[in-house]
């Protein structure tokens, strides 16, 4: 069965390098990777290589739910491309592009079977627009 694809976008009013350094390194990703203000990302690591790992945890404030995000890196190109595999199987590659002075950013992933895609994507997206928001101020 082939996985659903779900592409979320957003176009950072930074430079690719300060884009990467917010999407790569821990103490900026606590800082942003959570989908609204009820929800905290307390700890990341990040062995940013092909066949390094990723993890965060996502946990809302008040303490009543929480899970750890973990991927393995397929491929890293810095300030271009990272792709990953999740714990589940399923992939994701995310593209940095430069565009007038500013970069966007593109990820494409494979839904997972237990919520609609539209969730998928509004929370993913969301997740995306707070980085937007982090990388900007």
């Amino acid at each position: 069965m082939t996985a659903t694809k779900i592409t979320i976008e957003a176009t950072v009013n930074a430079t690719p390098a300060k884009v990467w350094e917010c999407w790569t390194e821990p103490a900026h990703i606590t800082k942003w990777n959570f989908a609204s203000d009820d929800w905290c990302c307390p700890h990341a690591t990040n062995d940013l290589r092909t066949g390094g790992k990723y993890s965060a945890r996502m946990e809302a404030k008040d303490g009543s739910f929480g899970f750890d995000f973990e991927v393995i890196y397929d491929e890293v190109v810095p300030m271009q491309r990272i792709a990953y595999t999740m714990l589940d199987g399923r992939a994701a590659v995310v593209s940095f592009e430069e565009a007038g002075g500013a970069t966007k950013v593109t990820t494409t992933f494979d839904a997972e079977a237990q919520n609609p895609v539209e969730m998928q994507r509004d929370g993913w997206q969301a997740i995306l627009n707070n980085f937007k928001k982090y990388t900007e101020a």
